[in-house]
């Protein structure tokens, strides 16, 4: 009789582990639309979907204010299998202290962020231990807050809104040793997450530095090694019909859509889970930023090009440790 190893089992473990995370958001929505649609459509209790929408309203701004994230959940063991599957590891190059607030900018967005995820939303890879006193807050589009459930879902880890107000709130009435981590690039910068790309969409974000400069809080660059290797891509045709359609769709919801597949339930098989690649995360030294209320776009350009060189430096410093040439350079786009 076949009795699986306790390798098999962990392995088995850590690919349900991603899977269920993948899978979860899909679910959920669906489940919420389908049952008050059955709900209003079929039944006489439509008023319990009205009740729902109610409380959806009451706690509209609830991502907004710091969200509702319990310790438990990110303490659950699902997500040690999640970091393991990778795995997923955290460096730092400094130590951080609490009596300051910070905001981590990280680099490259990849396809999922599997990797900022694991370090922020849990505590999986140590986030606590790395960073004693600093409470995370990983920020995201507010689409996530849309859905009943599962906007609760995801708060429970720490994830909050990426909005501005949501930023003011954090870093003027949670008191110190907060960090507020962004991923800049953002879902346009899916297109250049090719293994071997260190492609950014960087060159035009200046949000992350006027919100820095107007609560005079250090920002912090860190690269991700890694990232980018975790799917595949289909790259059409430069100027065909696919290639047409992706860039259209990007101007009308600032989304690129991709044709990126990855591994399937097996090691050797085709499907949309992530290769099983290690990914590293390096958090680099805070940049001290004055506080300037209203800063010019003359200020916003030095200073956002103080972040650049900052990033430049964090990448070159480490960058033949995971595989890259000493002559290969960050693309700023």
């Amino acid at each position: 009789m076949f009795l699986p190893s306790k390798k098999d089992l962990k392995t088995a473990l850590e690919v349900f582990a991603v899977f269920q995370w993948c899978l979860s958001a899909f679910i959920i929505v669906n489940t919420v639309i389908i049952t008050n649609l059955y709900l209003v459509v079929f039944t006489p209790y439509w008023p319990l979907t009205v009740l729902l929408l109610a409380w959806l309203g009451f706690d509209w701004k609830t991502p907004e204010r710091g969200g509702r994230r319990l310790t438990c959940v990110r303490h659950w063991h699902l997500w040690k299998q999640y970091c393991d599957y990778f795995p997923l590891k955290l460096l730092k190059t400094h130590d951080l202290s609490p009596s300051h607030n910070y905001i981590v900018v990280c680099h490259p967005h990849g396809l999922l962020s599997h990797s900022y995820f694991g370090h922020f939303a849990t505590e999986a890879s140590g986030f606590s231990k790395i960073f004693p006193g600093i409470t995370p807050y990983l920020l995201t589009l507010g689409a996530f807050f849309w859905v009943p459930l599962l906007r609760d879902y995801v708060m429970t880890t720490g994830i909050c809104s990426v909005s501005q107000s949501s930023m003011d709130f954090l870093l003027t009435h949670r008191g110190t040793g907060n960090m507020l981590i962004v991923v800049v690039g953002g879902l346009s910068e899916c297109r250049f997450s090719l293994p071997g790309s260190t492609t950014l969409v960087l060159k035009n974000r200046m949000g992350f530095i006027r919100m820095a400069l107007r609560h005079g809080v250090a920002l912090i660059p860190a690269y991700t090694f890694g990232e980018t290797e975790l799917y595949n891509q289909h790259i059409f045709t430069p100027g065909g019909l696919v290639n047409r359609f992706q860039k259209w769709f990007q101007s009308m919801v600032h989304i690129y859509p991709c044709a990126f597949y990855g591994r399937g339930f097996t090691e050797n098989s085709w499907g949309f889970l992530p290769y099983a690649r290690p990914v590293t995360t390096i958090v680099g030294k805070p940049l001290p930023m004055p506080k300037i209320e209203n800063p010019s776009p003359q200020t916003l350009d030095k200073y956002h090009a103080v972040y650049i060189s900052a990033l430049r430096n964090l990448f070159d410093q480490h960058k033949t440790k995971f595989g890259f040439s000493e002559t290969q350079e960050l693309v700023i786009v």
